[in-house]
């Protein structure tokens, strides 16, 4: 409940600073609440028994250039237009190197940076592919909203930052409710319900149109907070119920990692669907329009003067970037579906409340 206090109060927060101040604000304002947090820590926090064990540097020093190459190359691959540019193929080429070392290095090595017994255990391994989807359609979604609300629609950004709160007071709701229910409701009924909540979510987000006003918007969000309170927590504690008690702090870690991980590929990829998506539909809706057309003369005065087809233009680039932020939110359905099916392989059908892995 307390990691979506932040979803909650941080929209509105945000665009308050940007619209009343700068967007610098979103920055400075994490600055208190950075020494409160080291203040808190230091005065309630008892400091922890150090284990002295071999570290496995080649393991960590991998996988670090793994993700790093990796995030790079989906930070920049956009403003580089992908694999047109050579940066882009350096970094792909870093990231696959690095991966390839770092799994055979876990394979092969006596004391692994990750352990291999972590995906030996099945719920787990196919928690981690849950929680991998999981990141992909949560952060993708938040990524695609924004601007389609600011820039296509035209929302200020004090407006968006409210109609895109309830996502998180959806998901705070839910998350009080999915903690009673563990260990007395099968996990996987609580994840199938939340992947349910969260599709339906996503079939609204593909009616969106440059016509509808905010309850749309509203409404996928508050079910899309929902699905994902419904989803995770059970996901988090039937991932780590089979798994022994001296793997879960390694677990935890991959486990959050992949959550990142979906999360930056997810955000990179409806972000270049959505820029080739609208290039293909504005050529497309170009091609069914005519200057004889008595509906589109009605529609757009001075249709044969310079302004006139600028505002024909425009018509066409909103219309087609509507339908590819649609076509977004149907991939993102479609991967939604897809994933539900695993459900059946997962071998816990009640998890104990114990079992959660820490945030």
């Amino acid at each position: 409940m307390g990691v979506l206090i932040g979803p909650i109060i941080g929209p509105a927060l945000g665009g308050y600073l940007t619209e009343n101040y700068s967007w610098r604000w979103v920055f400075y304002i994490n600055i208190p609440f950075g020494v409160l947090s080291v203040l808190g820590i230091m005065s309630y926090m008892r400091e922890t028994t150090a284990r002295r064990s071999r570290f496995d540097f080649f393991g960590f020093a991998s996988l670090s250039l793994a993700v790093g190459a990796l995030q790079i190359l989906l930070d920049r691959g956009q403003l580089l237009d992908w694999f047109n540019s050579t940066e882009i193929w350096v970094e792909m080429t870093v990231a696959a190197l690095s991966f390839y070392l770092f799994i055979v290095h876990t394979v092969t090595a006596s004391r692994a940076f990750v352990s291999p017994a972590l995906f030996r255990d099945r719920n787990f391994a196919l928690g981690n592919v849950f929680i991998f989807i999981v990141g992909v359609v949560l952060f993708a979604t938040l990524a695609l909203l924004p601007p389609l609300l600011q820039d296509l629609l035209g929302y200020p950004v004090v407006t968006t930052g409210f109609v895109t709160a309830p996502r998180g007071v959806g998901g705070f709701l839910t998350m009080a409710l999915v903690g009673r229910l563990i260990g007395r409701v099968d996990a996987r009924v609580l994840i199938a319900i939340g992947l349910g909540v969260t599709a339906a979510s996503l079939w609204i987000m593909c009616g969106f149109s440059p016509q509808m006003d905010s309850h749309l918007v509203i409404i996928s969000g508050f079910l899309q907070g929902v699905g994902t309170g419904f989803a995770y927590v059970p996901l988090a504690a039937v991932a780590f119920a089979t798994l022994a008690p001296q793997l879960r702090s390694e677990g935890t870690s991959i486990f959050n990692l992949l959550r990142n991980i979906g999360s930056s590929i997810g955000i990179a990829v409806v972000q270049a669907l959505l820029t080739r998506n609208t290039q293909i539909m504005h050529a497309r809706l170009a091609e069914h329009l005519t200057p004889y057309g008595a509906q589109l003369r009605a529609a757009i005065p001075g249709l044969g003067t310079a302004h006139g087809l600028a505002a024909l233009n425009a018509t066409v680039t909103q219309q087609a970037q509507m339908i590819a932020y649609n076509n977004d939110f149907k991939l993102l359905l479609l991967l939604t579906l897809a994933v539900m099916p695993l459900l059946v392989l997962l071998r816990s059908g009640r998890a104990s409340a114990t079992s959660v892995a820490p945030e």
